[in-house]
């Protein structure tokens, strides 16, 4: 079986981060594993403490994934400050899997810096050099360009351009549309989706970089892995799964849900 670990702060509201990755993880046929960068205390209406890992014990937990199930691919998501970035770089360096995914998460939802300014330039500087593509949303590309974004295409060729790693610069905080466009090697396409119309948006990014993670686990090839990735969160999002008493999270078990096959 296929195995895939993802690198993230828990949510204890089960929507986003380590929750949602392995959710998705499973939904999508691989063996998930986790590294817990931080745990937070959140819920639908937003985060109300972030308690991070030490360094030495964020190196304990890489170790002891890769010398026994070695992941076929890694996500990263939340890693708040520069010291954490150090010690995941470092250790990804040496055990070299063979894809990392790496979702520049800074700001929550609702509003919430979830990354210490150091930690952005250990981010540019270690993370995204060795990632095999990066997806930032909008307000990220901001962040990591220094530019107010005007369009995605330069956006995104720019930040490959700038890494050598392939992006995804994603829609999902367009209001028109859900299409994001993805720069590599071989250039840039759009990729689309029809928008759904879905308030319950909690953890989006965490599951869409998740599902890429899992299917290039899979070796598929990036552009088919971001396409079924997509398919994946709009089946998600359409199921309508309404909880909480703010911007709900995704059904990611909505495949096995008898009564909607």
């Amino acid at each position: 079986m296929r195995t895939a670990l993802t690198i993230a702060g828990s949510d204890c509201s089960g929507g986003a981060g380590i929750q949602a990755d392995l959710k998705t993880m499973m939904a999508n046929g691989v063996y998930a594993m986790s590294v817990i960068t931080a745990l937070t205390a959140q819920n639908t209406m937003g985060v109300s403490g972030i308690m991070e890992v030490t360094p030495e014990f964020l190196k304990k937990q890489l170790d002891a994934v890769f010398t026994d199930i070695k992941p076929d691919a890694v996500k990263i998501g939340m890693v708040a400050s520069a010291e954490l970035i150090h010690v995941i770089a470092e250790r990804l360096s040496f055990y070299k899997p063979k894809f990392i995914v790496v979702d520049p998460v800074m700001v929550s939802t609702s509003g919430l810096r979830l990354i210490e300014e150091d930690a952005v330039a250990a981010l540019q500087n270690e993370l995204l050099p060795i990632a095999s593509v990066i997806t930032p949303n909008i307000p990220e590309t901001e962040v990591l360009t220094g530019t107010k974004i005007d369009s995605k295409e330069k956006t995104a060729q720019a930040l490959y351009n700038k890494y050598e790693t392939a992006v995804l610069c994603k829609g999902g905080h367009s209001i028109e549309d859900a299409n994001d466009y993805l720069y590599g090697a071989d250039g840039g396409n759009w990729l689309e989706s029809k928008r759904i119309d879905n308030e319950n948006t909690h953890g989006t990014g965490c599951t869409l970089s998740s599902a890429i993670a899992s299917y290039l686990a899979q070796n598929c090839e990036l552009t088919d892995a971001v396409i079924k990735a997509k398919e994946y969160i709009s089946g998600a999002l359409a199921d309508g799964m309404d909880l909480g008493q703010g911007s709900g999270p995704l059904n990611h078990a909505f495949r096995f849900n008898p009564s909607k096959n």
